[in-house]
């Protein structure tokens, strides 16, 4: 568990999209002013313990560091039953568009709050390594992008209107994916 030590860490509120007020795990260095942005986008869980502490862990390297919780719309996902009913409830649930809309929100509120948003990088794990690919191809002003795993291929529905494979040619900035040969989930043909 990385501790608190340094750091100003916590659950807080900050304006999201369509005036929505949304939580997040948000760290920071104490006492500097000018930290580069982290969005750490959650897994399929939501913003757990784990999710937190990566979160403390950009920040005791020096980055302003903040995990929105992208699914507070849709619901809890601490409270479903299993996995197949987390997906159906709420992942499945939540619009690519609404996600891309609170990720710029996130990005705009850590400038104002101790950020440096000109120096804004995300990274994201399973479903959100997915996130992290269409917000390399949606923000401009990005600067760098890691996916710890997460899928590239899809097919597109009404929310998810798209795959990270459909927006490769338009990535604002490099991003980084880490993939793991035995993952079944995602075939290394698809990463390849």
């Amino acid at each position: 568990v990385t501790p608190t030590d340094g750091l100003d860490a916590g659950v807080i509120t900050f304006p999201a999209s369509a005036g929505f007020t949304m939580n997040a795990y948000r760290a920071k260095p104490k006492g500097k002013a000018t930290a580069p942005v982290v969005i750490v986008v959650q897994e399929i869980f939501g913003v757990h313990e784990w999710i937190q502490d990566i979160t403390r862990r950009f920040a005791a390297a020096g980055y302003y560091a903040i995990a929105p919780d992208l699914y507070q719309r849709q619901g809890d996902p601490t409270k479903a039953a299993d996995i197949q009913t987390l997906f159906k409830t709420i992942v499945s649930q939540v619009p690519d568009a609404q996600v891309m809309a609170d990720l710029d929100a996130v990005a705009l509120f850590a400038g104002t709050d101790g950020g440096q948003a000109k120096r804004l990088g995300v990274t994201g794990f399973c479903w959100g390594g997915r996130i992290t690919w269409l917000y390399a191809a949606h923000n401009p002003k990005l600067k760098a992008g890691v996916a710890w795993y997460g899928r590239v291929t899809g097919q597109p529905n009404a929310l998810q209107t798209s795959a990270p494979i459909d927006h490769a040619a338009k990535l604002h900035a490099p991003v980084l994916g880490l993939y793991g040969d035995l993952d079944k989930g995602i075939p290394v043909a698809d990463v390849e």
